[in-house]
């Protein structure tokens, strides 16, 4: 579904005539590192400053909204676990829960796992009003740091009526990409959050942060994910399938018992004669039910459809979603339902 082109200039004012009010949750990454120069771009360490001080370093969101800081965790991204996300919703829910002058919130995260934070979010925080989720790609020290401009953009499009309903966000390089579609698709490269084919969402511009297009699928005030009825979340891991691939990593977590396995496979889900073989296997085992299978691709871009063949085994597809945000959502599914026709049911709606 398209939207039409909707602005907000740089300092938008409240209902009562003062700026909005905008929560800032600091947990980490390299938009909080530092290096020992200003041209360690690379080795540096990351989470090592707190979200105070990367507010006090951008005087220039004040002129956009109050913010109000807190400190979640300070670690890099790689060592965010569901632990983190699901203190990160509840949070957010209590946050606009709490008080309806809240006009959005801000997360800062290291880039590494950030579109999985994001996506969790986007299918868990049970508001419509904005989550932004923002990194860099180099340090505070660094020469050229992109955080500050990230920080002020990522503030301004919280603080944007404009953004309300649009599930989360995030906002880096100028760039407004949506959580369902967004990846990082480059190491070290300021541009590196790409939404593939479909493309980003908006700019974030010196006069307006502008919207062209939103996602149809459901989430954040829409979505039937309820955190305060999960007390635990099912095992669900990601298998990796390429050529020669080996089949002992599929029985093993069989074995170990995991809720549900997210093949990362190539092209349109294809798996090898062997991979279904040892998927027949695990799947007429007697005894402790079989995880839910699940088919992605590792291609980046297009939609693994259904295959009479590989459904009859149980293999269902995850339409267009990645392997890491195909897991995110079956974890999900998990803690309502085990029947296959409701996940597929689930997969098609978000």
């Amino acid at each position: 579904m398209g939207a039409p082109p909707t602005g907000s200039g740089v300092g938008q004012a409240g209902e009562a005539g003062t700026l909005p009010l905008v929560w800032l949750l600091s947990t980490g990454g390299t938009i909080a590192g530092t290096g020992a120069s200003s041209t360690d771009l690379s080795q540096y360490r990351g989470a090592t400053l707190l979200g105070a001080e990367l507010l006090a370093a951008v005087p220039e969101v004040h002129h956009c909204a109050r913010v109000q800081v807190e400190q979640v965790v300070n670690i890099t991204s790689p060592n965010v676990t569901v632990d983190v996300w699901r203190r990160l919703a509840l949070r957010i829910d209590e946050i606009f829960r709490a008080d309806a002058q809240v006009a959005g919130v801000v997360v800062t995260h290291g880039t590494s796992t950030l579109e999985e934070t994001a996506y969790f979010l986007h299918l868990t925080v049970r508001h419509d009003r904005p989550v932004v989720l923002v990194g860099a790609q180099r340090p505070a020290t660094a020469i050229s740091a992109d955080g500050p401009l990230n920080l002020l953009n990522a503030v301004r499009t919280a603080a944007a009526r404009q953004s309300r309903g649009l599930g989360v966000l995030v906002v880096m390089n100028d760039e407004i990409n949506g959580a369902r579609d967004v990846t990082k698709a480059n190491t070290y490269r300021v541009e590196t959050f790409r939404s593939g084919e479909l493309g980003f969402l908006g700019y974030v511009d010196e006069d307006a942060v502008m919207f062209y297009r939103a996602s149809t699928r459901r989430h954040t005030a829409t979505s039937e994910f309820d955190l305060a009825q999960i007390t635990q979340f099912p095992r669900v891991e990601i298998v990796a399938s390429y050529a020669g691939a080996s089949i002992a990593p599929l029985h093993a977590l069989a074995r170990e018992g995991v809720d549900g396995i997210v093949f990362a496979a190539p092209g349109a889900g294809s798996l090898s004669d062997a991979e279904l073989d040892a998927v027949r296997t695990i799947v007429a085992a007697g005894g402790v039910a079989p995880p839910v299978l699940m088919r992605s691709t590792r291609t980046g871009n297009g939609r693994v459809l259904g295959r009479r063949s590989l459904d009859e085994l149980g293999l269902l597809p995850t339409d267009n979603l990645s392997p890491q945000k195909a897991r995110i959502l079956l974890m999900l599914a998990l803690t309502r339902t085990r029947d296959r026709a409701e996940i597929a049911r689930i997969f098609s709606e978000y």
